[in-house]
């Protein structure tokens, strides 16, 4: 009699699961009428015309043109994919020097094992706070740095992603001054630029509590029994700290290169609050930071390129499933599916009490997160239909935009579509579906927590 498989040995890597999702799409394209709002643009931005639905010509995807799309959203993807590679070829120096082994593992020697579970809930607000002000994507190079300390503190990668990476998530998808939802949507509703922020601030810092206790939990269940981590096994290598505690120093060239990084990481916060510098803008930052480190590091030309060839062969796999999740994007605008499932989810919200149209709400905008994982996108497209739809059913501008963030940002803890969320799990080394083991729990609990709130914004008439 054959074992039972438990139910995480079943999940398709993301590469399969995106896939299907890109096949899913183009079959829809067949089987929904194409669609389209009127747009028109607001401060450099194409925003839906609200009640401008109608059905256009179908323009299915055919089977040519399905695997054509492939290039075309790597294409798309280009700057996310750069800026994963940027930050891996940059670590690789400061791996090889053993610059970042080096400052954690004098630093965990200072601080002592007895304060570890106050470093990992500390690093977890760390994470969220870079979530809030500075953005996603333009946090990944600091990723490596949590791999590195949680193991020192006798963690597992997985922990070290549920740090960093869910640390991060949470607060990016919840802030209460996200200028890709809130800020867009706030534009679209002419409202007052993140107005309403106390609620928003309760909700993500609650979030933001709840991920570091749990990352707390797994931390105490490792340490009772180490044989139950879901990391068990995982590449560790060059993360995992060589010696004893009491034998790491920092050099004066460790010192320097250290310098140089905080120095880029300071320059970045810089030109995003400044300049509102974006991807291309960081990834510049990073390989400016790269050559700088290489020329001073003391290694060779060969050992150089050696790192570096091999930090873009290890972020190879993440680049790759990047590129396929904005084939997603290409498909919906080529079949012209986008707006109308937008459409069909307005829809299907007529009718309902306020409670339930405003959880609705979120969850159906949890469905569309996976076919259009950027939130400013999502937020172009559905909100100018959502608010004035939420109007109707009784719900203020401000809780549309709140349940149009809460379905937006927590689902983003396991959206196989979002590239930057592939990305950090690779530079955490940590394979989806073990991710998918530790953070669909704290998924739900999440959702939970944002959907009470959700409740209270309509009780009080949150506006």
């Amino acid at each position: 009699m054959s074992e039972k498989k438990a139910w995480y040995a079943r999940i398709p890597s993301p590469l399969i699961m995106l896939f299907l999702i890109v096949v899913a799409v183009a079959i829809m394209t067949y089987l929904l009428p194409a669609g389209h709002y009127e747009r028109v643009e607001v401060n450099g931005r194409m925003r839906v015309v609200p009640g401008s639905f109608s059905e256009v010509p179908s323009t299915p995807i055919s089977f040519f043109n399905l695997f054509r799309a492939f290039p075309e959203g790597y294409k798309v993807a280009t700057p996310v994919i750069f800026i994963c590679l940027a930050s891996a070829l940059m670590f690789s120096i400061l791996e090889k020097t053993h610059t970042i082994e080096n400052a954690v593992g004098r630093l965990v020697h200072k601080l002592g094992d007895r304060h570890a579970e106050w470093l990992l809930v500390l690093l977890t607000f760390v994470y969220g706070i870079l979530g809030i002000m500075v953005g996603y994507e333009n946090n990944i190079a600091t990723i490596p740095i949590a791999a590195v300390v949680v193991l020192a503190l006798g963690g597992d990668l997985v922990l070290a992603a549920g740090v960093s990476v869910g640390g991060m998530t949470v607060a990016f998808g919840l802030s209460p001054i996200n200028p890709y939802t809130v800020g867009i949507g706030h534009d679209i509703a002419e409202l007052p630029l993140f107005s309403g922020w106390w609620l928003r601030t309760i909700l993500c810092f609650g979030a933001l509590t709840i991920t570091a206790l749990y990352n707390l939990r797994y931390y105490r269940r490792l340490q009772a029994d180490p044989a139950s981590g879901i990391g068990r096994g995982l590449d560790q290598s060059g993360m995992k700290l060589s010696k004893p505690l009491e034998e790491y120093r920092l050099s004066g060239r460790n010192w320097w290169l250290l310098g140089v990084f905080l120095a880029g990481l300071g320059w970045v916060l810089y030109g995003v609050f400044t300049y509102h510098w974006f991807i291309n803008d960081i990834s510049a930052v990073f390989l400016i930071v790269m050559v700088v480190c290489a020329l001073t590091s003391g290694l060779t030309g060969r050992e150089v390129t050696a790192a570096g060839m091999g930090a873009v062969a290890q972020m190879a796999p993440a680049t790759f499933i990047i590129g396929m999740a904005a084939t997603v994007k290409v498909l919906m605008e080529q079949g012209q599916i986008q707006d109308t499932i937008s459409f069909g989810m307005a829809e299907a919200l007529r009718g309902l009490p306020s409670y339930a149209s405003a959880i609705g709400m979120s969850i159906g905008q949890s469905g569309l997160n996976l076919l259009i994982p950027s939130g400013s996108g999502q937020a172009l497209a559905t909100l100018p239909v959502m608010i004035p739809l939420g109007e109707a059913l009784g719900l203020s501008r401000q809780i549309s935009i709140l349940a149009f963030q809460v379905g937006d940002g927590v689902t983003n803890l396991f959206n196989p579509s979002l590239g930057g969320l592939i990305a950090m799990l690779s530079l955490c080394r940590v394979p989806f579906d073990r991710w998918l083991r530790f953070a669909l729990p704290l998924t739900g609990i999440i959702l939970v927590w944002a959907w009470l709130g959700l409740m209270l914004a309509v009780a009080v008439g949150y506006s």
